[in-house]
């Protein structure tokens, strides 16, 4: 993996851990708590919302979902536009007379055309993983507000 690769990887990570940081509610102590009690209650209620909803929030930030990258990912589209490249650039080089030309020609841009379609899939599965896990993250949120209304506390 190049360094640019590792340096972006790093500060995605480093997002996704503050993004999850900052998306986490305020408790306020409507009936008058006190701080000791209102460190036991968020404690107790972490621990229900993660018995409730199996999820884990500091688990999902410390293991984000995975990034596809590399050549790997659309190796296999790249190899078909690449052929579908070739079979048109043939037939259309038959007609100029140059089938092997047309082929070559037809080859480079299916496999340019095939990368980019690589791309896009890979962004979009990317993309899926992150809203599953948001989702999950929203779960937890939604169970631990409910723990900590029922102990008087004024959620945001």
């Amino acid at each position: 993996m190049s360094i640019a690769r590792q340096v972006s990887c790093a500060a995605l990570l480093a997002g996704c851990f503050c993004a999850a940081q900052a998306q986490r509610p305020i408790a306020y102590p409507s009936e008058g708590q006190g701080q000791d009690r209102q460190d036991r209650d968020d404690g107790q209620c972490q621990v229900w919302a993660r018995k409730q909803t199996g999820i884990d929030p500091a688990a999902l930030a410390a293991n984000p979902p995975p990034q596809e990258t590399g050549l790997a990912v659309g190796g296999g589209e790249r190899v078909r536009g690449a052929l579908r490249g070739a079979l048109g650039g043939a037939a259309i080089g038959a007609i100029g007379g140059d089938a092997g030309e047309g082929a070559a020609i037809g080859a480079g841009v299916g496999t340019i055309a095939g990368g980019h379609h690589a791309r896009q899939n890979q962004a979009g599965r990317n993309a899926a993983n992150a809203g599953a896990q948001q989702a999950a993250l929203d779960e937890y949120s939604r169970a631990w507000n409910a723990c900590m209304r029922g102990r008087g506390y004024a959620v945001e």
